[in-house]
């Protein structure tokens, strides 16, 4: 990786450009421990408890709407005083919350520490590197926004297993204190390896692309003005139908299986599956979308993602059926975190990239809201996941639909 040389005019780097991926790294695999793996606690909160799916999904479903929510003060205040103030505020509050979910007796309680309080930390931890990373490598925009995301697959690949280990031999408590302060560790560590590069800094050897011929250089669009254009709110409404399907499955894809006659460990098997696709994917693509445009792969992936979330109930009774099913399904979620910022990119630049994307992932917040809870609703209704995972299959294709609606702004200049 090239480093900044000392010439006249370029400023030195102050971290090695490395560094604030690292910090993408950890923050993103904090958020991910938080939120995906959240389908292994339906059972034993419905053994101790009595509650409902509905009325578990909804802890998930504030905790994604909170989390996205707060990604909007979150990104302008990264904008504004820096990523590494933001992302420690966020990293006390998912300790603080997390851990105190272990001490719950109420649906209530619940709601409070790792809905709203657990949601507000993650918010604040999860934007900041993504607005961060891009900027220590203009030349690599989408590759960075890939590794800056990468931990919320990985974190919930290795949340799953660990977390149904110490269920069955220690009760649901002690994995939310653990995993709390394990989490509030990673948050910090993120927070020291984040740091915006001095004005006007380039790395070493790079040289911004000339404009095409007859056109001007391309200049950012600022908050406002990107969220005055069509496209943006397009962009916004497809994240929403995207991550509805999604996290509809995220939320309910061990009880499926189980409900199927899995074991809680090959239910659990088939959500390490989809993280750790969900991961390698982040990474991945952000190579292909510096080659060949963000949109070409939106169209493919998003069109085999349709077929896939038809495919989940009828093969979630077969453990290895569902974990390639879910392979692929996770392979596709997980490249929206790595397609949406780095569209954000493409169509708008990157100086107000935090609050752009900050508000366009409250969409996600949305999602999270309405997608486990309208699953865990159509599961009462029905009776088993056939509904719900058409429904969301539905979905996911007017997201595809707008997508390929939402054709680049016109470059200003």
């Amino acid at each position: 990786m090239s480093q900044a040389q000392a010439t006249s005019d370029v400023p030195v780097a102050t971290l090695p450009r490395w560094v604030p991926l690292l910090g993408g790294l950890l923050g993103s695999t904090a958020c991910g421990l938080l939120l995906y793996a959240w389908s292994v606690f339906i059972a034993p909160f419905q053994a101790e408890f009595g509650w409902t799916r509905a009325e578990i999904a909804l802890a998930f479903s504030i905790c994604c709407f909170v989390f996205g929510l707060t990604t909007i003060p979150s990104g302008r205040l990264s904008d504004k005083i820096g990523p590494r103030k933001v992302v420690l505020m966020g990293s006390v509050l998912v300790l603080i919350g997390f851990c105190a979910s272990g001490f719950i007796n109420s649906k209530m309680g619940l709601y409070i520490t790792y809905g709203l309080i657990c949601g507000l930390g993650g918010g604040m931890m999860y934007l900041p590197p993504i607005a961060t990373g891009p900027k220590w490598w203009p030349d690599r925009r989408s590759l960075a926004t890939g590794f800056s995301v990468v931990g919320l697959g990985l974190g919930s690949f290795i949340m799953a297993p660990i977390a149904t280990w110490m269920i069955e031999n220690m009760g649901w408590r002690p994995v939310f204190w653990y995993m709390g302060i394990v989490m509030g560790v990673l948050g910090v560590l993120s927070a020291f390896c984040l740091q915006n590069p001095p004005a006007g800094w380039k790395p070493a050897g790079y040289t911004p692309p000339a404009p095409a011929p007859g056109t001007k250089a391309q200049v950012d669009y600022t908050h406002d003005e990107a969220k005055a254009t069509p496209q943006f709110w397009m962009l916004y409404a497809a994240f929403f139908c995207s991550c509805f399907s999604g996290l509809m499955v995220v939320g309910h894809l061990a009880g499926a299986g189980i409900d199927r006659g899995l074991a809680p460990m090959a239910a659990a098997g088939a959500v390490s599956v989809l993280a750790f696709s969900n991961a390698a994917v982040r990474v991945v693509i952000g190579g292909f979308v510096d080659k060949i445009g963000v949109r070409p792969c939106f169209m493919l992936l998003w069109s085999i993602q349709v077929v896939m979330l038809l495919l989940i109930y009828p093969m979630a009774g077969n453990a290895t059926l569902l974990w390639i099913v879910a392979l692929i399904f996770g392979w596709n979620y997980g490249a929206q975190f790595t397609l949406f910022p780095s569209a954000t990119l493409a169509y708008y630049g990157p100086t107000a990239q935090g609050s752009n994307y900050g508000l366009l992932f409250s969409s996600f917040g949305f999602a999270g809201l309405a997608g486990p809870t309208v699953g865990g609703w159509l599961y009462a209704v029905q009776g088993n996941y056939m509904i719900p995972f058409a429904t969301a299959s539905a979905v996911m294709a007017i997201s595809l639909l707008l997508l390929w609606l939402a054709k680049p702004p016109a470059p200003r200049g």
